[in-house]
């Protein structure tokens, strides 16, 4: 049972979402906006130092390699 992000056209809101079968209907938590659509995840791995996300890159408003130094 995948784990998927989505965004809200309507509210702007980013939320996941447990998918427990692929006919599932995904609305905004929100909003009730039927027309969310799903984002491209980065993967995400535990090593001996610590998280790793495969994205490699920061944020867009920051200029760190990682998320864990402003998140």
């Amino acid at each position: 049972m995948p784990i998927y992000e989505y965004h809200c056209p309507r509210c702007r809101d980013e939320f996941e979402v447990l998918v427990m079968n692929s006919r599932d209907k995904i609305t905004c938590p929100k909003c009730d906006c039927k027309k969310v659509e799903r984002l491209l995840s980065g993967f995400a791995h535990k090593s001996a130092g610590g998280k790793m996300v495969s994205s490699g890159g920061g944020c867009a408003s920051c200029k760190s390699s990682s998320c864990a130094s402003c998140h």
